[in-house]
């Protein structure tokens, strides 16, 4: 190792390199104090170069200093020579004075006062604060079926899902919602660019009157244009739903309780628009709570449709060699601008209006037209009801069929779970909602639900 060479006295300040003359204690220059600066020690090497026997360094007590400490010997024969530590022996400043206890680790300390400069260390994790004890004692127990906060767990959530006692947001519960009924399920989710989940499902079963099973699945889009999407796609699956079960029950035909259930869901839009509710949210720009409809019921032999909007149903065989199907037809500008000849699909569907709804259901919606269509495959499969924030990502009825599993008629939450999955992984724009009901309706598990 090479080494600098030693000065026999200081020419220039330490601080500012100033020159300085002979016998100054003082730089002229910035007043530092040159008698602080320590000598620079012989140098006594505890180890040859050469690799002979070390040479033993000078002890400082001889010359009235400290005792030099005994080095800790090796722990064995292949351990390095004995060495000293840092902490062997007691340190002193220039002016030969004992050092001040170094102050605890992370706490630096400025030597001129003495006051620390940095903040204390902060612990990895800070305990979570008690409940005010005024708070709890002035807030009363909520009753049985009252929504508690999961914050504080003490106060009420109001409607707007805020609470009452600590002002925290709740979680929404339709942000991600799953239902497995008999052989159907159905999924639905806000996706990655909303911030709330305006799309609603219903599934159920029912016993035809002669025993024979049936399985409903409704799905509805709220339109975000209009006020309280989200209450009127809920407030349609509903009603939908519950008419339909009944009527099957009844004995009357699925293709007309189709039609009579998307009438019902519309007349229960409609109330919403008369609610106090709708008038407080209401805006110049914006229409009267509205929503899109889609359903399905499914028997041992017969396979019934219904619609308003733009809410689609995709036939796809379990047998792949065999042509999937769009069972639906758009209420929207696109699918007008088709069925005129004014343009052709691709033309249409790449235009920036085609996804503008020309029927939905709503108060200020145009005179209402429930589409129904009746169909009889040959061969098992599975229906998928889904709003647009899937078929987004599926259009055409073979991509959908590519995109739904193999088993999803046996499996058909894991399928639906799997096409939402699908619609998220390409971009989730959209709501996503989605329900799976297998073709023919089995036997087992049937019965009202």
């Amino acid at each position: 190792m090479s080494q600098m060479p030693q000065q026999a006295a200081l020419t220039n300040c330490p601080s500012c390199e100033e020159p300085l003359e002979s016998g100054d204690r003082f730089c002229g220059a910035c007043g530092y104090d040159l008698s602080a600066v320590p000598a620079r020690p012989d140098d006594h090497p505890t180890l040859a170069v050469n690799g002979s026997a070390p040479v033993a360094a000078p002890s400082p007590a001889a010359d009235g200093g400290a005792p030099w400490p005994a080095a800790h010997e090796p722990a064995g024969a292949d351990t390095p020579p004995a060495t000293h530590l840092p902490a062997d022996l007691t340190g002193i400043d220039s002016g030969g004075h004992d050092l001040a206890e170094p102050p605890p680790s992370g706490s630096p300390v400025s030597p001129a006062s003495g006051v620390r400069f940095d903040r204390p260390s902060e612990p990895d994790e800070y305990p979570l604060q008690a409940p005010d004890p005024r708070v709890t004692a002035e807030t009363p127990t909520p009753a049985e079926g009252v929504k508690v906060c999961v914050a504080c767990r003490a106060g009420r959530v109001d409607h707007d899902g805020y609470c009452e006692n600590c002002g925290h947001a709740q979680p929404r519960e339709r942000d991600h919602m799953e239902q497995e009924c008999g052989p159907m399920a159905a999924v639905s989710d806000r996706g990655l660019r909303h911030h709330r989940n305006e799309d609603a499902f219903a599934v159920g079963t029912a016993a035809l009157p002669d025993g024979s099973p049936a399985s409903v699945a409704i799905v509805c889009d709220g339109v975000s244009s209009a006020t309280r999407p989200d209450d009127a796609s809920l407030a349609a699956s509903r009603a939908a739903s519950e008419s339909l079960l009944a009527a099957l029950a009844r004995g009357t035909h699925p293709q007309q309780a189709m039609h009579d259930a998307i009438v019902a869901a519309s007349r229960a839009v409609n109330a919403l628009a008369a609610e106090p509710q709708t008038a407080r949210e209401h805006a110049p720009h914006q229409n009267a709570p509205a929503c899109t409809i889609v359903g399905t019921v499914v028997t041992s032999g017969l396979l019934v449709v219904g619609w308003v909007g733009d809410s689609r149903a995709y036939w796809v065989p379990v047998d792949r060699t065999a042509l999937p199907a769009r069972l639906t037809e758009d209420d929207s500008w696109a699918a007008q601008m088709v069925a005129a000849g004014l343009m052709n699909e691709a033309e249409a569907y790449a235009d920036e209006r085609a996804h503008a709804i020309t029927g939905w259901l709503g108060a200020d919606a145009y005179e209402l037209e429930p589409h129904t269509a009746s169909f009889k495959p040959d061969r098992p499969g599975v229906v998928v009801v889904c709003t647009d924030g899937l078929w987004n990502y599926a259009e055409a009825a073979q991509d959908m069929a590519e995109a739904v599993p193999l088993d999803a008629a046996v499996r058909p939450l894991h399928g639906a779970r799997v096409l939402v999955g699908h619609a998220l992984d390409g971009g989730g724009h959209d709501n996503v909602t989605v329900a799976l009901v297998p073709f023919p309706a089995p036997s087992q598990g049937a019965g009202s639900a």
